[in-house]
């Protein structure tokens, strides 16, 4: 799926993906690959994992999943699957116990907790959860606290107004916060070229930046923009990509 302010639109399916996307090439270009089950309605973790396993062969780099993680039994079955880490965010609201569950079963480090942000007309921003469908009571900063008592490793702090518009981060969101974070902090939503990355990379408070549409893995925008950022003197791990893709056509050859 595709995705502008929360609402989304059809691009294709696993195979569609796997045609058009050349992840595993442009996983050389990334240091983690988040992969989210956006179903809105019941959903079949058996089959996402399945599509998981196509897309993500031949990524050499850790693997995030997301999406209806309602249950210790869910978040151990995607890291018995392949995920070295778990979004989670509706669950803090409904039973933080079970997150801390979580966190006390696969370690800290393995929870991820997502915060989706809306920012209002009068400039304050709205805590959403239920995939930006459902507004919380609760300050940013108190929504943080809470999610670190649970056990929450980093935090995926994510922009509703600018997602997928391609305009840039909202850094504002993070005065929000209102506190320095002891996990680190992945901003989310905007990205629109590599300039929007070097600007966020280099504050002291953005441990790392997410991106989706902007370069949507095709061509070769992602590597470009990876490579200015390495030219700027930005501390980006250097991946050996001609030993990367000599890996893939081992992979590639039959047995």
């Amino acid at each position: 799926m595709l995705s502008r302010n929360f609402r989304l639109q059809k691009a294709g399916d696993a195979r569609w993906l796997l045609k058009n996307y050349k992840i595993a090439d442009m996983s050389a270009f990334i240091d983690e690959l988040m992969i989210v089950d956006v179903t809105r309605g019941p959903r079949d973790r058996q089959r996402f994992i399945e599509d998981i396993r196509q897309i993500a062969t031949g990524c050499f780099i850790p693997l995030t999943l997301g999406g209806g993680i309602d249950s210790v039994e869910a978040a151990s079955f995607f890291v018995a699957n392949g995920a070295d880490k778990v979004i989670v965010n509706s669950l803090f609201d409904d039973a933080p116990s079970i997150v801390r569950q979580i966190a006390d079963t696969c370690g800290e480090q393995c929870v991820v907790g997502g915060i989706d942000l809306q920012r209002s007309d009068d400039g304050t921003y709205i805590v959403y959860t239920g995939q930006g469908s459902s507004a919380l009571p609760i300050s940013v900063h108190d929504r943080i606290t809470m999610m670190l008592e649970a056990g929450a490793g980093e935090i995926l702090l994510q922009s509703i107004t600018r997602d997928g518009t391609g305009q840039g981060f909202d850094f504002e969101m993070i005065d929000e916060i209102g506190q320095a974070l002891p996990v680190p902090l992945i901003l989310c939503g905007g990205c629109g070229k590599g300039a929007h990355m070097r600007e966020a990379l280099q504050r002291h408070d953005v441990d790392a930046i997410a991106t989706a549409n902007l370069f949507n893995f095709i061509g070769n925008g992602l590597q470009t923009a990876r490579e200015e950022l390495l030219a700027d003197g930005l501390d980006l791990a250097r991946w050996d990509v001609s030993m990367i893709r000599s890996l893939h056509n081992i992979l590639a050859m039959p047995a």
